[in-house]
């Protein structure tokens, strides 16, 4: 049953398909976090380790709050690898990064380009579409994917 919430059908499917874009996203930035957790090295790794973990849990926790979000706007979350590598617009990293610098560097690249992505999804919900809660809802994942690339920035500086 779609939800009666005073948006036209094909509001709810322009909404669910930016958010499954999201969501793609997401999923390889979680894996590039995880990877980067896994294989931190140095006399740092302890530190390193700990900070990647946090950012992966935050990103895991925002995984489920866009699916919840697909399905209360009558949606279906995508659920498979080969979807989400698809919908994405973030490159998977399948080498070594070189250092811990360049773990950083990769995700400091991905968070700005979700935060740039985001901001333009804002506007289409806000002003194309008419959606204050989609807009609202991106706007406060957009200003924590800003808080994850300014701490990536700082380790860089």
């Amino acid at each position: 049953m779609q939800p009666n919430i005073g948006l036209e059908k094909d509001v709810l499917k322009q909404d669910n398909v930016l958010l499954n874009d999201f969501l793609s996203d997401l999923h390889v930035l979680y894996i590039k976090t995880r990877k980067y957790h896994w294989n931190v090295a140095g006399p740092n790794f302890m530190e390193y380790h700990k900070f990647f973990e946090s950012q992966y849990k935050a990103i895991e926790a925002e995984i489920d709050e866009v699916a919840e979000r697909i399905r209360q706007l009558g949606g279906t979350p995508l659920a498979t690898m080969a979807e989400f590598i698809h919908n994405t617009s973030l490159k998977e990293d399948s080498g070594k990064p070189k250092d811990t610098a360049d773990m950083f560097r990769n995700l400091l690249s991905d968070h700005e380009q979700i935060v740039r992505e985001l901001r333009e999804d804002v506007e289409k919900c806000d002003d194309e579409l008419k959606d204050a809660g989609t807009a609202d809802f991106l706007t406060g994942l957009m200003e924590a994917h800003e808080a994850m690339a300014w701490m990536l920035r700082k380790y860089l500086s």
